[in-house]
């Protein structure tokens, strides 16, 4: 008669190997959850920014076309079409002003 090995049947009791898994398991659902929340947390943050930045999209046109006549080479002032030109005399450091057309 010969023997042979038999197998030990499985007990219902996780292995140390088993139960330090399911811990890591466990961890890295907890982080990853948070990680999700942190992301909705911070996408929120980014649309309330935007948001706010929008708000001054009618100040920024108003700046930019108050930029844009400013630019503008020979515009006119309220003194009917003229404008003062200045230009340094030739003595010593004096400024003349002078009305000239446009």
């Amino acid at each position: 008669m010969s023997t042979t090995p038999t197998s030990k049947p499985r007990s219902s009791t996780p292995t140390v190997f088993e139960q330090q898994r399911e811990e890591i398991v466990r961890e890295i659902a907890g982080g990853m959850e948070q990680v999700l929340q942190n992301i909705n947390r911070l996408n929120r943050n980014l649309e309330s920014i935007i948001a706010v930045g929008n708000e001054f999209s009618s100040v920024e046109a108003l700046w930019s076309q108050f930029e844009n006549f400013m630019a503008r080479p020979g515009h006119e002032n309220e003194n009917g079409g003229r404008q003062k030109e200045t230009h340094q005399g030739g003595g010593e450091g004096q400024i003349e002003m002078r009305d000239q057309d446009s």
